[in-house]
């Protein structure tokens, strides 16, 4: 494609204050060869959009999306809006993040003869971890698939964040294999998250995540449970909000943990890296993710890393090297890795630097970035 000058480039998002964390280095290496940047989110609020602006330099523009609903008619009106607006900005390139985006951005691009179309496939989601069955997730696992194999027909490709997903992808034919493209994490501006010095006391695990099931939420507040009836010192901060996906934890059973003095709560928070800076080992039980932004911030600022051995957190620790991969489900061997750190502090020291070599190594979103771009034909 060459220069985008005078083009105009959509984002179709399902989350708008991810936005300018996740996509404002992205939006700018757009801007910077002169394309208009438009991006799509359910639930703008004027600051973000003002904030949008001034440091993305971008547009931002709402249409409806239920993120965890199954309604046909609401996905059917956000189909309709999307093409709606897609054909009245004629846009030259739309790229779609998450499960509902990645099917109904897609579709609405070729049905308004948008020439390049990607998907951005961040994780499986809710349908596709593993768990709990029940008959409303085996309904939805089997919706996605059909509709992931009509919409991915449509795109020009598919990126995927971990070899895992994509092969599951590509194995049940949701996509071609000449689509797939193995992008790796996202990456972190490392500049904005450089390394902070060890935390060694208290020793301090933290946990930052959507108040999901399979999320591993309630591995860590049973791990902690286990650690503090021997070493009442150590620290637990679990830093996320609450959730509307089936897998969401209720408030109430949050705030028991830390009524029991389990951990501490801080359900919202614009900015984590002073919390990071308060903590010793960074910790990420899920069940499955794309590759997680959150661990890949905290290697960044130098933290070690415990996190299962599961599609997508695998992908950030070399085991005993910058941390552990302890078991999906098993709060027993997390509470064991936990206490590798409590009796050895000197593995915060060294881990951490393992961590920050490997986030500049693997996560430097400047690099990923340029891939990106260059697997989008853009110069």
């Amino acid at each position: 494609m060459g220069d985008l000058s005078e083009e105009t480039y959509i984002l179709v998002v399902p989350f708008a204050p991810s936005v300018l964390l996740f996509r404002a280095q992205l939006i700018r290496c757009f801007r910077q060869r002169g394309a208009k940047v438009v991006v799509f989110a359910p639930d703008w609020t004027a600051g973000l959009k003002q904030s949008m602006a001034s440091i993305a330099a971008a547009v931002a523009e709402d249409y409806p999306l239920e993120r965890a609903g199954v309604n046909p008619f609401a996905d059917l009106r956000t189909l309709v809006v999307l093409s709606l607006a897609f054909r009245r900005l004629r846009p030259g390139m739309v790229i779609t993040f998450q499960p509902k985006p990645n099917v109904y951005g897609i579709m609405a691009a070729a049905l308004v003869g948008v020439p390049q179309r990607f998907a951005v496939v961040e994780g499986l989601g809710f349908a596709f971890t593993p768990g709990e069955e029940n008959l409303k997730k085996k309904v939805a696992r089997a919706a996605l698939r059909f509709l992931y194999r009509l919409s991915f027909s449509l795109v020009h490709k598919v990126f995927f964040l971990n070899p895992d997903d994509l092969n599951e992808f590509v194995s049940q034919g949701l996509v071609r294999r000449e689509k797939a493209v193995l992008l790796g994490g996202i990456g972190v501006p490392l500049e904005e998250w450089p390394p902070a010095p060890p935390h060694l006391e208290p020793v301090t695990f933290t946990l930052i995540a959507r108040l999901l099931r399979e999320k591993g939420v309630r591995e860590f507040a049973e791990a902690a449970r286990r650690i503090k009836g021997n070493y009442p010192e150590v620290r637990f901060l679990l830093i996320g909000p609450l959730d509307t996906n089936p897998g969401a934890i209720r408030e109430s059973e949050v705030r028991s943990w830390v009524e029991e003095g389990l951990l501490e709560w801080v359900p919202w928070t614009e900015d984590v890296r002073p919390y990071l800076r308060q903590t010793s080992v960074y910790v990420l039980p899920s069940y499955r993710e794309g590759v997680p932004r959150s661990t890949q911030e905290a290697m960044a600022m130098a933290r070690p890393v415990i996190t299962t051995d599961a599609p997508g957190c695998r992908e950030t620790v070399v085991p005993g090297v910058n941390g552990f991969l302890v078991p999906p489900r098993d709060a027993q061997v997390l509470a064991e890795a936990m206490e590798r750190f409590i009796h050895e502090p000197d593995l915060i020291v060294w881990m951490g630097q393992e961590s920050r070599r490997l986030a500049e190594e693997r996560f430097d979103a400047r690099k990923v970035n340029e891939r990106f771009l260059k697997e989008l034909g853009i110069e």
